[in-house]
C-alpha cells in the first residue's frame, strides 16, 4: 500500500499508477455531482457548464449557507452512496475526461470498465465523515444549475482532502468485490461453527 498526494486536475499517468488499497490525499478543485445534475447532463443531454477534464468529482448534495447571489459557504459536505450513479461514470470519463470519482459503498461493472478504458479510479471515503470532509474544503468557488439545489454542480477548493482509499483502479481491481469474495468463501465455515449446515 502506497500513499500519494495528488493535485487536481489529475493526469492519466497519475491515476494509472494507483492500485487498490493505496491511499490518496487530494489538493485543489473537487466538483460536487449528484443524481439530478447527472440526469440533466446525460438523460437531458445538457452539456456540463464547466470543464471537467482531469476532474475529481464527489457524490454529494451538500448543506450550504447562501451568503450572496451565487455565493455559498460550506456547512456540512457529506458524501452519498455511489452505486445508483454507476450508469453515468462511462460518460463522465469518456465525454468529459473525469479521472476520479469519490464516494462511498462502491460502483459496479460499468464503472470498472470505464476506469480501465479511460484511466480512472474510484476513491472511497468513510461513511459518516461529513464534518471531517467539510474541514478540508477551503471554499465553494462556484456553483452551476442552482435550480437543482442542493444537487447543483459545485466547485470546491480543497486542501489535504483525504486520506481516500483507492477502492477501484484502472487495472480492473475492485476492493468491494474482493471483500465480498472473501466473505462468501468463509460462509461454509461460519455456518458449520454455528450449526446452520
Amino acid at each position: 500500500m502506497t500513499e500519494y498526494r495528488l493535485s487536481t486536475p489529475l493526469a492519466e499517468e497519475d491515476v494509472r499508477k494507483l492500485k487498490v488499497g493505496d491511499k490518496v490525499i487530494l489538493d485543489g478543485i473537487i466538483f460536487g455531482i449528484r443524481d439530478a445534475n447527472l440526469i440533466r447532463m446525460f438523460d437531458g443531454k445538457v452539456p456540463a457548464p464547466t470543464d471537467l477534464t482531469g476532474a475529481a468529482c464527489i457524490h454529494t448534495a451538500p448543506n450550504v449557507r447562501r451568503v450572496g447571489p451565487g455565493k455559498y459557504e460550506p456547512v456540512c459536505i457529506g458524501t452519498t452512496t455511489s452505486s445508483r450513479m454507476d450508469r453515468f461514470t462511462p460518460g463522465l470519463m469518456e465525454q468529459y475526461g473525469v479521472r476520479a470519482v469519490i464516494g462511498k459503498a462502491g460502483m459496479m461493472e460499468a464503472s470498472m470498465e470505464a476506469m480501465q478504458k479511460f484511466g480512472g479510479c474510484y476513491l472511497a471515503i468513510v461513511g459518516g465523515a461529513a464534518a471531517w470532509e467539510t474541514q478540508r474544503i477551503l471554499a465553494i468557488e462556484d456553483v452551476w444549475w442552482e435550480d437543482l439545489l442542493p444537487e447543483a454542480i459545485w466547485k470546491f477548493r480543497t486542501k489535504e482532502f483525504g486520506p481516500l482509499i483507492v477502492a477501484m483502479d484502472s487495472h480492473g481491481n475492485n476492493l468491494y468485490f474482493d471483500v465480498k469474495k472473501e466473505a462468501v468463501a468463509k460462509l461454509d465455515k461460519i455456518y458449520a461453527e454455528i450449526g446452520a449446515l
